[in-house]
């Protein structure tokens, strides 16, 4: 087995985190917490793989065209990170009562692109009060937030969970760079370092800039 703590100089072994999506987004953020040697990993979504998927879910491949992508991310990261126990879970999330499978988890990532299932994870953190990091990607431009309930200003506050009135366009590149994004700021937090709560961190063409919401 890796010694993670020796290879990066931290151990988040005994952690545990779930993801919502494990499309664009939650293929990167699952792989980089898995990884980084987190002890146990969630996976969540009721989708299969299509062809419009491959330029950014990594994870699966033309062979994977139809099944499920939940199991498929599981057995992937499995053989890459053999510490990490992971779970699959192929369920369509319609309430905060759909998300109970999280309930034991230290963290929540979000990685969707429909504002009712981000509105249902915000209650589902809101009541258990666990921390919740969301990502977003059009084209070349993206972003990431971590929300520590009770602490910093949640979705709405955030201007996270406005109407949805235009088509995204999932770039790989930028899904790569958000999703790693998402996954540094939760490990942050996970590490003690709350200072990365409350702050919208945004992609742009040129930079990244950091928006503190506090």
């Amino acid at each position: 087995m890796i010694d993670y703590t020796d290879l990066q100089g931290f151990d988040i072994s005994d952690k545990r985190a779930a993801v919502l999506g494990v499309g664009g987004l939650g293929c990167n953020i699952a792989v980089h917490l898995a990884c980084a040697g987190i002890g146990e990993l969630i996976l969540c979504d009721f989708d299969t793989v299509s062809e419009t998927n491959l330029n950014r879910q990594f994870l699966y491949t033309h062979a994977d065209i139809g099944k499920e992508k939940a199991p498929l991310a599981k057995a992937r990261l499995e053989a890459t990170a053999p510490n990490t126990k992971i779970t699959a879970v192929n369920k369509k999330i319609e309430s905060p009562a759909d998300l109970d499978f999280a309930r034991d988890a230290d963290i929540f990532f979000l990685a969707v692109d429909n504002n009712a299932a981000r509105a249902a994870a915000q209650e589902f953190c809101r009541e258990h009060k666990m921390p919740l990091v969301n990502g977003g990607v059009n084209r070349f431009h993206g972003s990431a937030y971590l929300w520590d309930p009770g602490e910093s200003p949640d979705l709405t506050a955030a201007g996270l969970l406005t109407a949805e009135t235009k088509r995204l366009y999932p770039v790989s590149s930028t899904v790569g760079i958000i999703g790693a994004l998402e996954a540094q700021l939760g490990i942050r937090y996970l590490l003690g370092d709350n200072t990365v709560a409350g702050t919208l961190y945004v992609l742009t063409c040129e930079t990244i800039d950091a928006l503190p919401l506090l």
